[in-house]
């Protein structure tokens, strides 16, 4: 039979293919995680190239289906049967791994679309990650996948690994030597050299996967689809992210939330905490936010854990599993070894962690058992007095109660000579009524897997333990997913679409937001310096252009003017120096506004990140904006609820809740300001990249808020 007719995959295929028993019922996450039949591309005979490497995994890890090696010089390789092509394979392929170079992919791509191979994994680098050519060839690539109903992974990655079904089809190094262990953890990684380090410390401490998946470029499926299918594994339990960036926000976000419902959670590792990746923008808030801002927003909104620790993103499943977020962030902490405890401690409050000590309920319990303990932070039992189910006993007390919201137990060199000390401290005490953090100060492997078979999170370090805790501590549901009411939308719609130009000036911004329901200062727009100004002094003066973003940096602001003579002066100054100081910027006027006084200053500032999205931000306003550093951030839009939070987060804003009797502001407006300023995500009419209210001027309770300066600047 000529290959060509009998290599497109039938009806009747793909029914036997739905048929065979597989744990993913879509072909897509069959062919991806459990194929059957497997072609290598560009395989090699050569045990000492890479190439090599994937058909020998295969087998040595128990692969039983069929392998494919396609490579036009050989007829056989490594005891398979060889292919000059794809299109000379005489049998479906479910999965076809590329490893030829950059220059040939694409024309193997177009073979797997000809033949229709469901799942393609690209190996090879050389593309997106090099720059704009190497870009362009990736997504002709992807286009023509696309059409034929291809799916592609990588290019640039290290492949797919299913533990569970015995499937490893990945040049990844480790598999050459490691015994996979299978068990309840699914990685997936940005980084395919990663996914090694994670498999050795991970097994190393007795913990099992069951896929893993390196994700290189993401030129087609990327993190989030792959979180999805692993929703739907049943060998699953723990979903954990190894990630670089954020190339599919929307679809990882919504894949997180379906975790969550599942009872499966999501922890995350993401490189970047520092600000040497930040993006330049024209507002503030594109200055004031940094990568990690935004990345703890885009978790905390989704339900998602985040680690700083590498070693907490293995090791922290265990601490979880099972449970909900808290309703506080409260730690009890028990150890027998001082030196050991207070280096968990002192980090759990550089993760701003209470520390509690044990409620008088607790010491009253105790003590009719017999055991006495002070009411001090950190219950720390002297040498020798842990013994005789004392210790068991106050970690019983201790997640029983609900005074705190994690316990950790900390144990010492007896976990190292005598590992069954664990089964006696802690496996003998009532668990699962709240997590459990075990950190053994000395190496205690032996303790550490005792541990972990009796379903207990232990640690290795203090730094990967207070890690964990705090983690949890700070998990929160994901927050629900807000509307945008038409009716609130519309006046705001007509203005945004009648608008022109990439950025408005500062009368138009504040017209876009007053049509959202935030109130502006009055004001009027001068021409020339002859012209009558009808308002009461004190007045500001400021240039009126879109292209001048910060106008007090530029020395086009002058604040408390008293009088119209000083008001005739300051218009001209004001034209005279944008001409002189800006020849080619459009000067719209002179913008004369009324002076607006209130209890606080703050900036409201929106910003549609190229990462996570649309967010909204608060923080506090006028010219220190950059300078102090205190804000709080959130995913846009928002709820009135959400709003509420964030003034709360901003510590300097205790000053318009009453603190120490000073007049209360009203919050209830700024919560409206922040809102609304939030709704710019919504809108259809044109796209807000930047907007931002800086200062918007909060007044006394009932009394509102007002902005008197706005920036917006449309995609």
């Amino acid at each position: 039979m000529s290959g060509n007719a009998a290599r497109t995959p039938t009806f009747y295929d793909f029914f036997v293919f739905m048929m065979t028993g597989g744990k993913f019922s879509t072909r897509l996450g069959q062919a991806l995680f459990e194929p059957g039949t497997v072609a290598l591309v560009g395989a090699s005979s050569d045990p000492g190239k890479l190439n090599s490497r994937p058909q020998r995994v295969l087998r040595r890890h128990g692969f039983g289906g069929r392998i494919i090696p396609v490579n036009p010089a050989r007829s056989e390789i490594g005891g398979e049967k060889a292919y000059p092509d794809l299109r000379a394979v005489p049998e479906p392929i479910d999965h076809a791994f590329i490893m030829v170079p950059a220059a040939a992919v694409p024309d193997v791509v177009a073979a797997c679309c000809e033949v229709r191979i469901p799942a393609v994994t690209i190996f090879t680098a050389g593309f997106a990650e090099l720059g704009d050519d190497g870009r362009r060839r990736q997504e002709e690539m992807v286009a023509a996948a696309r059409r034929a109903g291809v799916r592609l992974l990588g290019p640039n990655c290290l492949g797919v690994v299913n533990v569970t079904g015995c499937v490893t089809l990945s040049a990844n190094a480790v598999l050459e030597r490691e015994k996979l262990q299978p068990g309840a953890l699914s990685v997936v990684s940005q980084s395919g050299s990663m996914l090694g380090a994670i498999i050795t410390r991970a097994q190393e401490r007795g913990l099992g996967f069951s896929k893993l998946v390196s994700v290189g470029n993401e030129c087609d499926l990327a993190v989030g689809e792959l979180v999805d299918m692993l929703v739907d594994d049943p060998d699953t339990r723990a979903i954990l992210l190894f990630l670089e960036a954020f190339r599919d926000a929307e679809r990882l976000g919504l894949a997180a939330r379906r975790a969550f419902a599942a009872g499966k959670p999501v922890i995350a590792y993401k490189l970047g905490h520092s600000a040497v990746g930040r993006v330049v923008a024209t507002s503030h808030t594109g200055a004031i936010t940094g990568p990690d801002d935004l990345a703890n927003a885009f978790f905390e909104a989704h339900g998602i854990m985040q680690v700083e620790v590498f070693e907490a993103l293995f090791e922290m499943p265990q601490l979880v599993l099972g449970h909900q977020p808290p309703a506080g962030r409260r730690a009890a902490v028990l150890t027998v070894t001082g030196g050991a405890a207070a280096m968990v401690v002192d980090r759990l409050g550089m993760y701003g962690v209470e520390v509690v000590g044990p409620a008088p309920r607790v010491i009253e319990k105790l003590a009719a058992r017999g055991i006495a303990i002070s009411d001090a932070p950190l219950t720390d039992l002297p040498m020798g007095r842990a013994e005789g189910g004392v210790y068991a006993a106050i970690v019983d007390e201790l997640l029983a109660s609900d005074h705190c919201d994690a316990v950790v137990a900390v144990q010492g060199s007896t976990a190292s000579y005598y590992p069954e000390s664990v089964r006696e401290r802690v496996l003998a005490a009532k668990l699962g009524s709240k997590p459990l953090a075990v950190f053994l100060g000395p190496k205690a492997d032996e303790a550490l897997r005792l541990l972990q078979e009796g379903g207990v999170a232990g640690f290795r370090t203090p730094e990967s333990c207070a890690d964990a805790v705090a983690a949890y501590l700070n998990w929160r549901v994901p927050v629900p997913r807000e509307s945008c009411p038409a009716d609130d939308l519309a006046n705001a719609e007509t203005l945004a679409a009648a608008s022109k130009g990439p950025r408005l000036n500062e009368v138009d911004a504040c017209a876009l937001f007053e049509a959202l329901g935030i109130k502006r200062s009055e004001s009027v727009v001068a021409t020339d310096s002859v012209q009558t100004i009808a308002m009461d002094f004190p007045v500001a003066v400021k240039l009126l252009s879109p292209d001048i973003a910060h106008k007090s940096d530029a020395g086009m602001v002058e604040l408390n003017v008293e009088s119209a003579a000083n008001l005739r002066a300051a218009v001209q100054r004001m034209l005279n120096r944008a001409h002189a100081g800006f020849p080619g910027a459009r000067i719209d006027g002179v913008l004369v506004q009324r002076m607006q006084r209130g209890l606080a200053e703050v900036i409201v500032g929106y910003r549609r990140d190229p990462e996570v999205g649309p967010v909204v931000l608060l923080g506090m306003g006028g010219v220190i904006a950059e300078l102090k550093r205190s804000y709080s951030i959130r995913l846009a839009p928002v709820s009135p609820a959400t709003a509420m939070e964030m003034i709360d987060e901003v510590a300097e804003l205790a000053i318009l809740r009453g603190f120490r009797n000073l007049p209360r502001g009203d919050c209830g407006a700024l919560a409206g300001a922040i809102r609304a300023m939030s709704l710019l995500a919504c809108l259809k009419s044109r796209v807000v990249n930047e907007a931002e209210i800086n200062p918007l001027i909060v007044k006394g309770e009932g009394s509102g808020v007002v902005a008197v300066d706005g920036l917006v600047v449309f995609q």
